[in-house]
């Protein structure tokens, strides 16, 4: 086992249909029209010397190593800058060539260290290849005089020297090490968007600065890493690599964070990581990444990681070590006993959106053949779940229409109720470099994200609507389209019911559904509406992408149906550049729906009561399922505080912080009688737990993961679990414990039962994943190589569905004693609940929660900025600090959930989606004050969380 080397190959590839041939040293290469010189020499294995090219950018041309000789052309022009055409012969070894390099390599080497034994990059370094490449064995210009490399000449300060700038916790900066190629720059501006640095000086003071000579920390820098995997010296260094040294294999795996689903090569020292890598081939991320999955991994070594199981009688004892066989058993005891005492339904699960498909295959089928009711839910229930019954409602599959590649085909990107640069940065990325290249942005939010206006990009169109009122102004934006006649008919006729088409216009065309009967309502003036509708429908390529600012609200999924309206309505389904794409919160919350987790529906949104679709498991597992649909999580809940829930297997969830009416959610923990966790750490809902079982990292582990864009991806085991069992295995064991007959060896074998059992997954093996790298779903004999765009030749449920959006407004009321609206999210740094990143140095970014204030509100109740305030709803009330912005409007307060001695669900309530239950976390009427300390509640959930952590030092026997 080695290092997995990827080819760099200097420049972008073209995407020309057309075909060039040229020759090369020699050597015929054919390539797209448009490629450089540069590129169809490493296509044909002749690799030209470089230092300011690298294939993640576009061509600079500036170190002047990768010049060539052209035959017929005088000079020596750039290899990277060069385009090839018909006939070209090249040259790219001569001994003019090979003079010119040595002499740019002699300048290069000579104002720079010379500590190659004991730099961080030995063995890593592009300048010291380069230097062996072109065969340099001398500087003849020596090293004295003007240098960026001594503190000191001749005993008086160089003012040329800087110091290394070791402010970012997780790379270095050695300006003494630059040698200005720009590849960071351009980096930061092709490849992340973000602008964040920049080469100030002329000519030999030249030199790379973030911001405007700041500090890394202090600059605009996301800490993204694509400057630090661009650099080819040890100017930019991880600190891991500094401390540990160069890795010596690596394995590629995918990101456990958000929904996109990154690529990574975790490249590591026998079972120590390195660091993580993005890999150039994963078609979810194309080589980039942000700063969680580049650099917070080290929450899977951190001190508060749990590694062996614990039991407790009563939550007021302290823990105890316990073997995992004790654990188990006293599981299943338990399990046993509450089904014997109360009944087969009064225990159920859930699964987790942060461990593989096959995990959560596993103990959605535990719950159905072990338990034998239908208690399963999972995260996507507070999250999408509005997602799936609104989607399959109107297209007939509840997962979004497109590959992630999709929108560099979009002419008008629409983001509703979702910051991608804070939730899917590296989505974001490409977006904002689609839109930086002439596409159009409209914004549907009730904060100025950094969507709406950052480097180099600004929205068309930004709807700061009042929250709850998203179904209004989606109906409105359909009122325009309609009643304008700008709506593809030749479209709707050929892939919707026209008749249903014709029910839905009329609703919508509606007086009281224009943008001026509207305004009044949301808060967004008619013109605007109109505008962006107009453009949405007119503006060539329309491409929807929505996150939990939809699906949160009483009406999620009445937005999702009227957001799959207007799609249809203008035709911008089935093909590259359109669609309505979900942005999924977390790295598998899409495979944890698609596995059965949902207490209604089996593997593939096939619906519990078919008799066929059960059947299919009934004959493989050798049990009756049941055919009525289970509990929901909050079914769980109140029936646990009415007496008849007693017993929840929680596999990597943290429900206590992560969802709403936190104290109903404390309520109905501690009414149960066996609450078993398995996680990494003892989070919140461990509170309450009677069994703790250690859980694994994605580093430990083999399996998949299914992303945002249905793209099923594997995850590599890359070290050893510290908790001894990755978490199938500890799931195997509880359903052996509880007698149910299980001997999977390897997930591969967990894969290959879905692939049996469900349609969507019929052509998924490892053995596939591997040839192909990744696959989306639908991937069977109808579509043997997945399928990147859905619903091209027509919607999976036949005809699209126009269904009326009637908007009703939310119970959940603004009023004397409650005049503010809260609505939540999330942050760039942070993850969920933090229970990973808070444990990593991104807490730098990000220590505590804030309250984002309008300056308004703010001096109306005598706040400054930093001061501690008081949230009060009508469920509870919470302090943290005041953050005095213009991003949120009047009326409208904002903060994060990533802490839990914030907790911002004490304050939400428990109104939910009519459809689906999904909470209303984006509606919550409050009032805002000064505050002199923590609430009540704070002060008591801080001693029951401490004394519920207490563990036994009486050693395990």
């Amino acid at each position: 086992m080695g290092l997995v080397h990827e080819i760099d190959y200097g420049t972008p590839a073209s995407r020309s249909d057309k075909q060039v041939t040229l020759t090369v040293d020699g050597f015929s290469v054919t390539v797209p029209e448009g490629t450089s010189i540069m590129r169809a020499s490493m296509e044909a294995g002749i690799q030209v010397p470089k230092l300011c090219a690298t294939d993640m950018v576009d061509a600079f041309g500036s170190c002047r190593l990768c010049l060539v000789e052209i035959e017929g052309r005088a000079g020596t022009p750039a290899s990277c800058t060069t385009p090839v055409a018909p006939g070209m012969v090249v040259h790219t070894q001569t001994s003019r060539l090979k003079d010119i390099r040595k002499g740019v390599m002699e300048l290069y080497i000579s104002d720079h260290p010379l500590d190659c034994l004991t730099c961080a990059a030995n063995g890593d370094c592009e300048l010291q290849d380069m230097a062996g490449a072109v065969g340099l064995r001398d500087v003849r210009y020596g090293y004295d005089g003007d240098n960026h490399v001594r503190a000191k000449n001749d005993g008086a300060a160089n003012f040329k020297w800087m110091p290394k700038d070791e402010s970012n916790p997780y790379f270095t900066y050695d300006p003494s090490k630059c040698i200005v190629c720009s590849r960071c720059v351009r980096a930061c501006e092709e490849v992340q968007g973000t602008f964040a640095l920049t080469i100030e000086g002329r000519g030999f003071d030249s030199r790379v600065s973030p911001g405007a000579h700041q500090l890394f920390l202090d600059s605009e820098c996301v800490s993204c890493g694509a400057c630090v995997q661009a650099c080819p010296t040890a100017t930019l260094t991880e600190k891991s690599v500094i401390e540990i040294g160069q890795p010596e294999h690596s394995v590629v795996t995918t990101c456990a964070y958000c929904g996109v689903g990154c690529s990574f090569k975790a490249e590591m020292r026998g079972e120590e990581l390195v660091r993580m890598v993005p890999y150039k081939d994963g078609k979810a991320n194309r080589g980039h990444s942000c700063v969680k999955g580049r650099f917070a991994y080290g929450y899977a070594t951190h001190k508060d990681r749990i590694l062996k199981p614990m039991i407790r009688e009563k939550i007021t004892d302290p823990w105890r070590e316990v073997s995992w066989e004790e654990a188990l058993t006293y599981t299943a005891n338990e399990f046993r006993r509450i089904q014997y005492q109360y009944g087969r339904a009064a225990v159920g699960g859930i699964t987790s959106s942060r461990c593989t498909n096959e995990e959560t295959y596993l103990v959605q089928k535990l719950i159905r053949q072990g338990f034998g009711n239908n208690n399963v839910d999972t995260c996507a229930r507070v999250c999408h779940s509005p997602t799936g019954y609104g989607l399959g409602q109107t297209f007939g599959t509840s997962a979004g229409t497109q590959d992630f590649d999709s929108v560099e085909h979009s002419d008008v990107i629409v983001v509703i109720g979702a910051n991608p640069a804070s939730a899917h940065p590296v989505f974001a990325s490409r977006m904002k470099k689609r839109i930086r290249q002439g596409a159009k942005l409209i914004v549907i939010d009730p904060r100025r994200t950094e969507m709406v206006k950052s480097a180099h990009i600004e929205a068309e169109y930004h709807l700061a609507l009042k929250p709850g009122t998203n179904v209004a102004v989606m109906t409105a934006l359909a009122h325009v389209i309609v009643t304008e006649g700008i709506y593809d008919e030749a479209f709707i006729r050929e892939r919707c019911d026209w008749s249903e088409f014709e029910d839905w216009a009329a609703f919508v065309a509606e007086p009281q559904n224009s943008p001026e009967a509207i305004e009044a309502l949301c808060g967004v003036p008619a013109e605007t509406i109109r505008g962006a509708a107009r453009l949405y429908a007119r503006g060539g390529n329309g491409a929807i992408y929505y996150g939990l600012g939809v699906t949160e609200h009483s009406q999620g999924s009445t937005t999702v149906m009227a957001i799959a309206n207007l799609a249809m309505a203008t035709g911008n389904i089935g093909r590259e550049g359109v669609g309505v794409n979900p942005l999924r919160g977390q790295n598998n919350v899409q495979g944890s729906c698609d596995m059965g987790s949902f207490p209604h529906e089996l593997p593939g949104y096939r619906h519990i009561s078919g008799d066929a679709v059960r059947e299919i498991y009934e004959s493989l597992w050798g049990v009756k399922l049941d055919n009525e649909p289970g509990l929901r999580i909050p079914n769980m809940l109140d029936a646990a505080v009415e007496g008849t829930f007693k017993g929840l297997y929680v596999q990597g969830e943290d429900i206590l912080q992560s969802d709403p009416d936190t104290k109903h959610v404390a309520a109905g923990l501690a009414a149960m009688e066996c609450v078993v966790v398995h996680d990494l750490f003892l989070n919140e809902t461990a509170n309450y737990a009677h069994v703790f079982l250690p859980g694994s990292t994605f580093l430990e582990k083999d399996g998949t993961f299914t992303n945002a864009e249905r793209r099923i991806n594997r995850v590599r085991r890359v070290m050893s679990p510290k908790n001894g069992y990755a978490d199938w295995e500890v799931t195997q064991m509880m359903a052996q414990a509880m007698g149910v007959d299980w001997n999977y060896q390897h997930p591969a074998e967990i894969m290959d039962e879905i692939a049996k059992t469900t349609p969507s997954f019929a052509g998924v093996s490892y053995d596939y994943l591997e040839k192909m790298g990744s696959v989306q779903w639908p991937c069977n004999e109808k579509a043997p190589e997945g399928t990147p765009i859905m619903h091209i030749d027509g919607f999976v449920r036949g005809k699209g569905k126009f269904i009326r959006t009637e908007y009703v407004a939310t119970d959940e009321k603004t009023g004397p004693r409650f005049p503010l609206l809260l609505t939540t999210g999330r942050i760039l740094s942070q993850y969920n609940v933090g229970a990973q990143t808070r444990r990593t140095d991104n807490v730098v970014w990000h220590e505590e929660d804030r309250l984002e204030i309008h300056p308004h509100d703010a001096e109306n109740r005598g706040l400054r900025d930093g001061d501690w305030v008081r949230i009060q709803s009508r469920a509870g009330e919470t302090t943290l600090r005041a953050l005095i912005t213009d991003r949120v409007s009047p009326g409208v307060v904002y903060t994060t959930f990533h802490h839990p001695n914030t907790q911002a669900n004490v304050v939400t309530t428990d109104f939910s989606d009519w459809a689906t239950n999904c909470p209303e976390y984006k509606v919550t009427a409050v009032q805002v004050a000064p505050s002199n300390g923590p609430s009540d509640w704070q002060v008591e959930y801080d001693e029951q969380a401490r004394q519920s952590r207490r563990i036994t030092l009486e050693a395990a026997e």
